[in-house]
């Protein structure tokens, strides 16, 4: 049986406590009332018994103008890292991290300078969101997590994704944790805590808490162990399956005591060692640090240091109040410190306006490079799974940078995982034509693969050693446009060789990145090769397609509005239409010839059609569209002044007809054509290439003794059709009023459209023959007449 005695347990618990719970204190008291001195060190494993969890769920932060809700999860303070990346990625659904800073500092209130303070929050908010990193933090309402949570504070957007901040906390230390306690809970939190507590509240802007437990309660220190493995850890990690690049571990130091001091040394002395970024006028170790690292020199002989040594002793007792014992202690700490000068990075802000400020982002980012001695290729896999372009630039792509021999093959396929594409224009513009085509091999299953275009891409590659920004300077540079066509011949079976490889990677690229929502690529892709009017209002119409398409479907205000963006981005490219312009002062004959010509590479369009089809008014107003529609409209009138009053007289009266001017036969060849017109002269082409001499045909006949499979198809479609046809006539039969409104009911899974139209856009010759179609459009065509005998004579 205990005995009371006034006293506390090492774990911070009254022996009132343990001896309420039933456990062995291990002490005995003498007669006299006082404790026997012969009690064994508390340690959590001798003293502690771990069971599994009985605290994890949602926390639902009160007070707010919105309730903010963070997963926590209490958990002991020997945990397998392992299990705890588990916990991140399979329960709470979390990607693995492109960059995982961690933030140490005071754990006590402290005030930055309010020019500080906000570059802090600016800063450290971009470096998360632009690389998708974690951020690992005490997460406590206190100290230097207070100011990491008002920088949390400044994100507006919650659907661009919240920025994972994670507070690895002691359980012991939380206010209130007994209201934690329950499986899968929803539990309401208020962050707010009495002044005289030596607890602590947790900060309401984080969005996961780890809350390690040790047996101690009312102290710190029980998360310090846990956090570093679990760091460590998280830094074995691969970035991507295709880089060889393991997730970086940078650490922000802001204010902090003389356990950040401690804290720092074992990161700089670590294998492998950790970067550390101090925030220079931050406060105490902060400053120290930035002093420190400032006169220290890199050959090992601190004789600058050495001479300042009173000095710093001084500092050192009044930041940390401690003695002088401790302060020496803690000073050779700092020299240690310095030995690893290139780990640590100062960032300080300068009053000066002609200095150029660096943001935070750009100092944790570069700190990385520095410290680490990364090969530009693993640097390139960084920057590329940041998405960060200006670090690219000014860390990468520097004057003097040696480059190894790329392997093309490998770069792509990590460039196409990563899906930052954006790079492609600052890492390799050199060979962008060539690199394109192979990219565009393994991002699209297309009719040839990637085992057979491996083959190809190497002998092109032996063979194209200059630079070509588009592909027809590729194709003159050998003079042959059949060039790439050989190697085909070369690679490819027999019955392959005729198929053509990537005439225009550029344009395919284009729909490929459009129909992806892939707008910085499709950009890029719009600048180089060919054709770039075309281009435009191509990817102008399909991101206008989707975004129909998307409020047809009820989907998300927020996806309609980006691709109705995208689709203006492309129509604002030709805002001023300046080429067409210079081309029309130019010669508005050529002009009219490139809006009018078919551009085989887009089913024999023009640029005028793709226009109208996208509804581009910008260019159809433009004057030589306008002309072009009005010559159109005129037919073969040649248009001079008065034109439409001399036709109104020619209806007037007809023999004022012989007075109006008409163009001779070579102006009709050099006319546009409507579509009408141009798909008549298609037919009358095809009708003329089937009537051909009986040998010929015999030849044919036996040359290909078997149908093909288009030949195949054709039949297959044919008698498809003939079965519609009669499934119509007996429905025809049947009733011939809900015939009709078969053929004029709007078909919802087909764009509204109706079988009468469908048949129309398909020149359905037989459907549209057929009585009950004939009846339909006799109907439009009377309009409110009822039809009846004589009606035309009428």
């Amino acid at each position: 049986m205990c005995t009371l005695i006034l006293g506390r347990c090492c774990c911070g618990q009254s022996f009132a406590y343990h001896c309420g719970k039933g456990a062995d204190v291990g002490w005995r008291a003498d007669p006299s009332g006082s404790v026997e001195e012969h009690i064994p060190a508390w340690s959590p494993s001798r003293h502690t018994q771990p069971s599994p969890t009985d605290a994890y769920g949602t926390i639902e932060f009160q007070g707010g103008p919105h309730p903010s809700k963070a997963q926590y999860v209490r958990l002991a303070y020997d945990t397998r890292p392992e299990l705890i990346l588990q916990l991140f990625t399979r329960e709470w659904t979390l990607e693995l991290p492109k960059l995982l800073i961690t933030v140490q500092g005071g754990k006590a209130n402290f005030d930055l300078q309010p020019k500080l303070k906000k570059v802090l929050r600016k800063g450290l908010l971009k470096a998360a969101k632009t690389t998708g990193a974690w951020i690992f933090t005490g997460g406590t309402n206190t100290g230097v997590t207070r100011h990491v949570g008002d920088a949390l504070l400044l994100e507006k957007s919650q659907r661009s994704g919240r920025v994972v901040s994670i507070g690895i906390a002691p359980w012991g230390i939380v206010e209130n944790n007994h209201e934690l306690l329950g499986h899968n809970r929803d539990v309401p939190y208020h962050s707010i805590s009495s002044p005289r507590s030596k607890y602590a509240v947790l900060n309401n802007r984080h969005a996961y808490f780890l809350l390690v437990d040790n047996g101690s309660g009312g102290r710190y220190g029980a998360e310090i162990i846990l956090r570093r493995k679990l760091e460590k850890y998280i830094s074995n990690q691969k970035l991507h399956p295709c880089t060889h690049c393991s997730t970086p571990v940078v650490c922000l130091v802001i204010e902090g005591g003389t356990n950040t001091i401690r804290a720092v040394l074992e990161y700089v002395t670590d294998t492998p060692p950790v970067p550390v970024v101090v925030c220079d006028g931050s406060g105490r170790a902060a400053d120290l640090l930035a002093f420190t690292h400032k006169y220290a020199s890199e050959t090992g002989e601190q004789t600058v240091l050495e001479s300042m040594k009173d000095y710093m002793l001084d500092t050192i007792q009044r930041s940390f109040e401690v003695g002088l014992e401790k302060a020496e202690c803690l000073y050779h700490e700092l020299v240690q410190c310095t030995r690893k000068k290139n780990l640590i990075t100062v960032f300080r802000i300068t009053d000066r306006p002609e200095d150029k400020v660096q943001e935070l982002d750009q100092t944790i980012l570069t700190a990385l490079f520095k410290s680490q001695h990364l090969s530009p290729s693993e640097q390139l896999s960084l920057a590329l799974a940041w998405n960060r372009v200006d670090i690219a630039r000014s860390e990468i792509f520097v004057y003097g940078q040696e480059w190894p021999p790329v392997n093309h093959k490998n770069w792509y396929s990590c460039v196409q995982r990563i899906n930052k594409l954006i790079l492609i224009e600052v890492v390799n513009g050199k060979r962008l034509l060539q690199c394109t085509s192979y990219y565009y091999g393994l991002c699209i299953k297309a009719s040839y693969t990637r085992r057979k275009f491996r083959v190809i891409y190497a002998k092109v590659m032996k063979k194209s050693p200059h630079v070509h920004r588009n592909s027809s300077s590729f194709i003159r540079y050998y003079g042959n446009a059949n060039f790439t066509l050989s190697l085909l011949a070369e690679a490819l079976p027999a019955s392959s060789r005729e198929m053509p490889l990537f005439d225009y990677p550029f344009n395919e690229l284009l729909i490929w990145a459009v129909l992806t929502k892939r707008q910085q690529m499709a950009l890029l892709m719009w600048q180089h090769g060919e054709e770039a009017l075309a281009k435009a209002l191509v990817a102008c119409k399909l991101y206008k397609a989707m975004a129909h398409e998307a409020a047809e479907d009820d989907l998300e205000t927020e996806v309609y509005e980006e691709l109705r963006n995208y689709g203006k981005e492309f129509e604002n490219i030709f805002k001023t239409l300046e080429l067409l312009d210079f081309c029309y002062r130019q010669d508005d004959d050529q002009t009219q010839q490139l809006l009018t010509c078919e551009l085989q590479n887009w089913s024999g369009q023009t640029c005028l059609s793709l226009a109208v089809a996208g509804n581009h008014r910008a260019l159809l107003a433009h004057p030589c569209s306008q002309i072009i529609l009005a010559d159109l409209w005129m037919g073969g009138l040649r248009t001079r002044k008065n034109t439409n009053l001399k036709v109104v007289l020619g209806l007037l009266f007809p023999p004022y007809i012989t007075r109006l001017d008409f163009k001779s036969k070579e102006e009709l060849q050099l006319m546009p054509q409507t579509e009408e017109e141009h798909m008549i002269g298609l037919e009358e082409e095809n009708d003329s290439l089937d009537f051909k001499p009986a040998s010929e045909h015999s030849e044919m006949t036996q040359r290909n003794t078997e149908p093909d499979a288009e030949v195949r198809m054709f039949i297959r479609a044919e008698f498809c059709c003939n079965t519609a046809l009669e499934l119509l006539d007996f429905c025809y039969r049947q009733d011939d009023d809900q015939t009709q409104q078969l053929l004029t009911c709007e078909l919802q899974n087909w764009s509204g459209q109706t079988c009468l139209s469908l048949a129309v856009a398909g020149n359905h010759r037989a459907l549209l023959a057929h009585p009950c179609s004939q009846i339909i459009l006799a109907d439009l065509w009377m309009g409110g007449l009822r039809t009846r005998k004589n009606t035309n004579l009428k």
